[in-house]
């Protein structure tokens, strides 16, 4: 009797060149956040012992950068860690809040001083549109760049460019105070917790709100409804901005905070129920890698 010899038929020559890649999304280990916020406080912890110990004035430009960079970075992380089909390397997003707010404060702040030299009273609906679309700059760039056309790509970088604005911001303020009460350590304290609890909901909410809905157009080829709701959300960042800016008391404060992470979970909900499930990503890749992948 016969056999019949059959050639085994390697799996990269089998599949099909149609069939889209599946790749594991880039995401952080849940946690990685309250990591994050734990070494930051503790080392504004140390640098604060340190200046009180010594008493040298080197250590403040330490103390003021690492106190107001601690709870966004922490928020950065914690959006990182969802579960949405993010395509965004650390690095990229490291440059993007660099550069994000380093471009946002510079252009934020030209524009207010030009539009304040030239109406006398600068009204708060123009500091919001001015600073709003100051923080889209970079990221409007690296989407005409192609690389990253996931929504969930723009709600990640439009958070970061926004935490670079925040902590930039938060900094000035830092510095203003230390210099207005004489060096006085508490009000700077005051001043870096409270802005630094706030900005999630803030700076960061709503520009990561804006950019994921720019992605999403985008991503629609600029259709009309889909563009829209870009406006629609960039205009809600906007409104949200100005009663921040206009009202200042802690209870409108709560519930503007209320409003934009509501809005943000909300948004987040809808990119994950648009994403393929992880399971079924990861069956399609073991199916593809062999049996033993992991």
């Amino acid at each position: 009797m016969r056999q019949t010899h059959r050639r085994s038929v390697p799996a990269a020559a089998a599949r099909e060149p149609s069939e889209p890649e599946v790749l594991p999304a880039r995401r952080l280990p849940r946690g990685t956040w309250l990591g994050v916020l734990v070494v930051g406080a503790g080392l504004f912890e140390l640098l604060q012992q340190a200046l009180i110990a010594t008493k040298n004035p080197n250590l403040v430009p330490s103390l003021i950068l690492v106190g107001s960079v601690a709870i966004p970075g922490a928020f950065v992380a914690f959006i990182y860690s969802r579960r949405l089909p993010y395509d965004v390397p650390g690095g990229v997003l490291a440059v993007v809040a660099l550069t994000g707010g380093v471009i946002g404060v510079i252009v934020a702040g030209t524009l207010e001083y030009a539009t304040l030299r030239h109406l006398g009273t600068l009204p708060m609906i123009a500091v919001a549109l001015i600073e709003e679309t100051a923080k889209l700059i970079v990221p409007a760039l690296l989407l005409l760049g192609g690389r990253y056309r996931r929504p969930a790509d723009g709600l990640l970088i439009g958070v970061a460019s926004g935490a670079g604005f925040a902590v930039l911001e938060t900094m000035g303020y830092g510095f203003v105070v230390l210099i207005i009460s004489h060096g006085n350590l508490s009000a700077v304290d005051g001043v870096l917790m409270t802005r630094g609890l706030l900005s999630p909901a803030a700076h960061m909410t709503w520009t990561g709100l804006t950019a994921a809905a720019l992605w999403s157009a985008a991503a629609s080829g600029w259709s009309r409804l889909a563009t829209l709701r870009f406006i629609g959300m960039y205009l809600l960042a906007v409104a949200l901005h100005t009663a921040w800016d206009s009202i200042g008391t802690i209870t409108a404060y709560i519930v503007l905070a209320v409003i934009a992470l509501a809005a943000l979970g909300y948004v987040t909900h809808q990119l994950r129920e648009q994403a393929p499930g992880d399971s079924e990503a990861e069956l399609l890749l073991r199916d593809r890698l062999g049996p033993g992948a992991r």
